[in-house]
């Protein structure tokens, strides 16, 4: 009796030690939105005619390193013990909201800059960055899913309309680069 009282205690201090909190969220958050301006940065700062390799790869980086945070964003959302209060829900969607037209940005300019990139002396690029967008395309649903799973009840439409926006964003950026 007194083990299994001990083992419960034990498993109840161990899960309540690795359950996310709406703190981790939100950094998790600002680090993305600080991942996503200098991904929008880099690519912006390819011009249309003349970029170089390290430009290029300088986008590929900026895409790499953004990939995991979202993968950690998706992670802490998912262990925040439900439910997530309405302000906590407000204050997310409001940081969400803020990055947005900087992720429409990077993917608009991504497709505006792939005849740039394909006349890059080097081979490769134009695959390097479907692959990036795949990556990132897939690791930004599983992060919006499990926002909107989190979300107090009447965020939800506004949450799956970002969502909406960034998933069609997406979709035209790989399509460009099929």
């Amino acid at each position: 009796m007194q083990l299994k009282f001990t083992f419960a205690l034990l498993t109840s201090f161990i899960a309540t030690g690795l359950a996310s909190t709406v703190a981790n969220v939100e950094a998790d958050i600002a680090t993305i939105s600080s991942q996503v301006t200098a991904l929008d940065n880099a690519i912006n700062a390819f011009p249309a005619t003349g970029g170089t390799l390290l430009q290029a790869l300088t986008i590929h980086n900026d895409a790499a390193a953004l990939s995991p945070s979202i993968q950690k964003g998706t992670t802490d959302v998912q262990g925040v013990p439900p439910p997530i209060s309405e302000t906590d829900g407000q204050t997310i969607l409001k940081s969400v909201q803020g990055f947005e037209p900087t992720i429409l940005d990077a993917l608009k300019q991504i497709v505006a800059k792939k005849a740039a990139l394909a006349a890059l002396p080097v081979g490769g690029i134009v695959a390097l960055v479907k692959q990036d967008l795949g990556f990132l395309s897939g690791n930004t649903t599983a992060f919006e899913n499990a926002l909107i799973a989190s979300a107090p009840t009447d965020l939800k439409s506004q949450a799956t309309a970002i969502k909406t926006a960034i998933d069609a964003a997406f979709a035209t950026a790989i399509a460009a680069y099929a």
